[in-house]
């Protein structure tokens, strides 16, 4: 199970933090992916922290949000944080945190588990 939390809103400029905690089996050996779906539109990728393999995690990050937004890992915690800043109207969506264990972890579909979602609504 995957519970998001820390959505909210907040002006353009301004930054937000997004936690997601697991529960019933260790991330640890998940891609953890965070992506977002804005009203009428599909749910899109914003990052993950891909397991790569033993103890190496990598983040990867869509181009509209590389330099802005970084992805947190914390195994023995078992959540995963998507920091957020220099939010732009545009960041205005219900955010969602999965979890995968397929290689397809750019593509929603790639996903077995998913949290909840949380607003995040960005002023301008």
């Amino acid at each position: 199970q995957l519970v998001e939390s820390g959505g909210g809103l907040v002006q353009a400029g301004g930054s937000l933090r997004l936690s997601c905690a697991a529960s019933g089996r260790p991330i640890s050996r998940y891609h953890m992916g965070w992506f977002r779906q804005a009203p009428g539109k599909e749910r899109e990728f914003v990052g993950t922290s891909k397991w790569s393999g033993g103890s190496v995690y990598d983040s990867e990050y869509s181009d509209s949000v590389k330099g802005r937004f970084t992805i947190l890992r914390d195994n023995a915690k078992n959540t995963v944080t998507l920091q957020m800043n220099s939010l732009k109207p545009e960041d205005t969506a219900v955010y969602y945190c999965g979890a995968a264990y397929s290689t397809r972890w750019l593509h929603s579909e790639g996903y077995t588990y998913w949290g909840q979602g949380t607003q995040v609504t960005v002023s301008s």
